[in-house]
């Protein structure tokens, strides 16, 4: 009995070991910066407070081959931070073979949750940390510097979205792209005067009963960009913001509710207020411009078939980018 109970204490470590030894971790830092708005990337990237931003790198690892180049999913979180809905995509990716890389902009800077707020860690800000962590992971030894796509879910997927405009993304760099962007319930209330995307494949995914980030805008904007570039969506019925999570939907009464606005992108970045047309380009005048449109109160929940649907679209997408010749 006794060396029946060692054998097996044996093979289960091997099995743990073997499991656990299929990826390798790493923390990966690069400096980043703090812009308040997009204006301030498209008008004085150079002039922005210096910020350090990390984030954890998960590789698959192959024993027979450890210069393996890998495709990469690059993580941004929403408002509230890294929930466990973000972290089973992330867990999704990796059993199909791809690198992950989770980015903590809230952490890096000292923040839990941006909920109610908005203004102390930004879209644009976030932005810049996506492309800086491009650029990072672009030159790792086991990254294929040309499969890198983003995802994201609320906030971030509004930096999935908005990382997608040309205008913008030029001016961090011309010479790192994004292969793909995959946005959960963005918001997509900006109007952005200039049209010019992307055209890489990209694709968003939100409730049909969504009123933090409300359907309507992004199936408007979608239809603008459509012509030109490579976008779709698709409108889950009876969901929610956070459909994709196994939470029951409940209200949350700090969030903001923008299912009453919208907002014109100027090509220098401005977000302009509805009615007075003055940039919101600092906290102040952003807390103004929202008192014409926003409610407090939310809804937010999952919806578990749309979690299914979700989680399937979200594999084939990545499948389809990154393993179709």
């Amino acid at each position: 009995m006794k060396d029946f109970l060692k054998i097996y204490f044996i093979l289960l470590y091997i099995i743990t070991a073997s499991v656990s030894g299929q990826f390798h971790q790493e923390q990966v830092s690069f400096e980043s910066a703090n812009p308040f708005s997009l204006s301030d990337i498209i008008t004085a990237l150079d002039e922005q407070e210096k910020q350090k931003v990390f984030g954890q790198l998960t590789i698959p690892t192959d024993s027979l081959n450890p210069n393996e180049k890998y495709p990469l999913i690059i993580g941004v979180a929403g408002s509230r931070g890294w929930k466990k809905h973000h972290l089973d995509y992330i867990k999704m990716y990796q059993e199909q073979g791809f690198a992950t890389f989770e980015l903590n902009s809230f952490k890096s800077r000292g923040i839990t949750s941006t909920v109610g707020s908005q203004d102390q860690v930004t879209i644009a800000a976030i932005i810049l940390d996506s492309y800086r962590a491009l650029e990072t992971l672009s030159k790792h030894s086991n990254i294929d510097k040309d499969r890198i796509a983003i995802t994201g879910w609320s906030l971030g997927g509004g930096v999935t979205l908005f990382s997608g405009w040309e205008l913008l993304k030029n001016k961090i760099t011309t010479e790192y792209s994004f292969a793909a962007h995959l946005a959960f319930y963005p918001p997509c209330f900006i109007n952005p005067e200039n049209l010019s995307f992307t055209k890489a494949p990209m694709h968003i995914l939100i409730g049909e009963d969504d009123n933090w980030t409300p359907a309507s805008p992004c199936e408007n904007l979608v239809n603008k960009l459509s012509k030109n570039t490579n976008i779709g969506i698709t409108v889950y019925p009876n969901a929610h913001h956070g459909f994709d999570s196994e939470e029951t939907v409940h209200r949350n009464e700090k969030g903001y509710s923008f299912k009453d606005c919208l907002f014109d992108l100027t090509s220098e970045g401005d977000v302009l207020m509805n009615y007075l047309r003055i940039p919101m380009s600092n906290s102040i005048l952003q807390k103004v411009g929202l008192l014409f449109c926003v409610e407090r109160g939310v809804d937010i929940g999952g919806n578990p078939e749309a979690r299914k649907k979700s989680f399937k679209f979200a594999e084939n997408f990545m499948k389809q980018v990154f393993l179709t010749p």
